[in-house]
Order: structure tokens, then sequence, then C-alpha cells
């Protein structure tokens, strides 16, 4: 079973261990503000087979490259002045952008699943850290089998991937809850390839235009989390829910009236008080509470739209999307 490690009880200690783990070319789980990722060594062939086969990920899905700084992604990817812009605005922090990567960087082309771009993102706090003293950037996935619900706890690593890694650094829940916004420039555009933890105004707001979106059924796979089925529990999804069928769990937001909601499995409620970050800072722990109440599905009250609920319900729509 993985070594686990405390990072607020023993900082110093976790930098070590997770270094020494990196350049030994295993994938370890760290904690980041979205969600925990699976990392390893961006430049390391070998390493970032280990992901990709702890995972039980596919291969033509690329990998976010994450960076100490701007000044370190600069040295693996071109940036255009609008990527330029976005990056000062919001790195450190949950936004990914997908740039064209430099033929001299040593990222590796599993990384970027031989793609000629690559997502990269500055990471808040410790993670942040980490890849400054390790001196490389690190491929990493959210810590969680292939498809399944991302883990936002060291507990959840250790239930889903706890046997098949060497190390687990633990800081507590993660305070975002789901993965990074990704988005892309193209001839002084912006499209949108995943809704995620920084709200799309936001990003309009620095940008000074709205974001391109394009149909999930219809869009290539040029990021992660762009899979039609994705973030699943092992439960069936069912959206919308205005009623509670039997045997079904409820996932409620803002306290919503939902007819049949006594005769649930569980009743989890996001935000009673209708706040979009925290619902989505308890999404996928919510969705695992419920799977593991051995519910047949998982009914959702409705979510708005706007802020945060646009990657709430990207999320949701991956999970409840019909799966192989």
């Amino acid at each position: 079973m993985a070594r686990i490690i405390d990072i607020t009880a023993d900082r110093q200690a976790a930098l070590e261990a997770a270094s020494a783990a990196l350049a030994n070319g295993f994938a370890i789980a760290i904690p980041t503000e979205t969600v925990y990722g699976l990392a390893a060594d961006a430049t390391n062939p070998l390493a970032i087979a280990r992901i990709y086969e702890t995972k039980g990920r596919p291969r033509f899905n690329p990998l976010i490259c994450h960076m100490a700084d701007l000044a370190m992604a600069e040295e693996h990817a071109e940036f255009d002045p609008l990527s330029r812009a976005l990056a000062k605005a919001f790195w450190p922090g949950p936004l990914t952008l997908v740039l064209p990567l430099k033929r001299e960087s040593p990222i590796h082309s599993l990384a970027t699943a031989g793609l000629d771009s690559v997502g990269i993102r500055v990471p808040k706090g410790f993670a942040g850290a980490l890849i400054g003293a390790f001196g490389r950037p690190l491929a990493a996935p959210s810590a969680n089998t292939s498809g399944g619900v991302s883990a936002t706890s060291a507990a959840h690593v250790e239930a889903d991937l706890g046997a098949k890694i060497p190390l687990i650094l633990d800081a507590g829940p993660s305070a975002v809850g789901v993965e990074s916004t990704i988005v892309k420039a193209e001839g002084g555009r912006l499209r949108l390839l995943r809704p995620g933890g920084l709200a799309a105004r936001e990003i309009e707001r620095i940008a000074g235009q709205p974001l391109l979106r394009a149909k999930a059924a219809s869009a290539a796979i040029e990021a992660p989390g762009m899979l039609a089925s994705h973030y699943a529990p092992g439960a069936s999804v069912r959206l919308n829910a205005t009623a509670v069928e039997p045997g079904e769990a409820l996932i409620a937001f803002g306290s919503a009236a939902v007819s049949g909601a006594d005769s649930a499995r569980i009743v989890l409620d996001l935000s009673p008080h209708g706040d979009l970050a925290e619902a989505a800072a308890n999404l996928f722990d919510y969705m695992k509470r419920a799977d593991a109440s051995g519910a047949r599905s998982i009914a959702f009250s409705p979510i708005p739209e706007e802020g945060l609920g646009e990657a709430i319900n990207d999320r949701l729509q991956r999970a409840a999307a019909p799966r192989d």
C-alpha cells in the first residue's frame, strides 16, 4: 500500500519523499487546489507510461503538464499575447492553456498523446513548490481510475489507487473540487475546451471577448476531460430530477424540494444556500458517498448553468453519458 505523508505535519519530508519518488520514475498522488493529481516526470516516458497504466487511461487522451511558474512554462510552449495575458491574470490557479509545444521541449510525446500542442497549468500551493524543487514539469491527470469520479481527498486516492502507487501526499480536501478550465487561443479567439474551476465569465473579462464553445459530441480530443463518458460513479446518473425513484440516491442543490426524497437511499445537498463554489467543492465527494450507499442510480437536482454551474453540469452530463 502507498505511504501517506501529511503535508501539514511535515512539509519538508513530503517535498523530499516526493522528489525522490519522481526522480526514480514513479507516479505519485499529489494535492492541488482543483483535485488530487497522479503526477510523474513529464520528460520521462517510463514514468508517463506508469500514469496511463495505473489509471487504465487511453493513451490518445493527453495529459496536462504542470509547471512551477510562467517562466518554466515559457521554456516548453509558445505563448501568444492573449494566452500570456490569461496566464499572468490567473496563474497560479485553475486554468489550463493549450499551447504549441516548442520543438526543443523535453516533454515526451506520451504526455501530449502525439499532439503538437500541450496543456499547461501552474497550480497553487504545495504542487507548485514541488515542481519548483523537482525542476521539471509534472504530467498529472486526476488521481483516480480512468473514467471514474475524481479524487478530492487523500482518502479517495487511497481507496482507489493505494495498492498501485508508492506515495500519497495529504493536504486535506481540495479547495476547488473540480478540474481546471481548459482554453485554447486560435487566431485571436478563445475556445473553451473544458469548463472547470475558473468561471468562463472571469476569463472573458480579461480576454475582452466571449469564449467559443464546441459541442462535446463533435469535439476532437485536444485536451483532458473531453471524452463523452467521464467522471462516472458505479451507479447510473440521472439529471435534472424533480422526483426520486425507488432505490435512488439524491444529490440536491439549494434545498430544492424533490418529491420522494424521504425514501431516497441517501440525501446530500451540494449547497443548501445555493452557492455554486461550495457545490463544486462538494461534487465529487458527494458522488462517491452516494455511490457507496448502494443506490442503483444517483438523481441530481437541476444546477444553474451560470458561473461554476457550467463546469458542474459538464461533469454531470459526462457522468450520465452512455458507457462502453
